[in-house]
């Protein structure tokens, strides 16, 4: 398993409804936690379609959130 540390950038309300959601790996060389995910995840950008409101509202711009990459059967 990889887990990535990514910040949201955006919400981005859509016209249908739902909101495309942003996220960028970000890196802070003074954080120990920072440093320890560059070595597995040290750039990158997701970005999600998202069509739930209970998901949605726990979503805070600016604040970070892990991403765990595990093989699908």
């Amino acid at each position: 398993m990889t887990r990535a540390k990514m910040k949201l950038l955006g919400l981005v309300p859509k016209m249908w409804g739902g909101f495309e959601v942003l996220f960028h790996c970000e890196y802070d060389p003074q954080s120990p936690e920072d440093q320890r995910f560059c070595k597995a995840t040290p750039n990158g950008d997701a970005r999600f379609s998202i069509d739930n409101p209970d998901v949605i509202s726990k979503l805070v711009i600016g604040k970070s959130y892990y991403f765990d990459i595990t093989e699908a059967e």
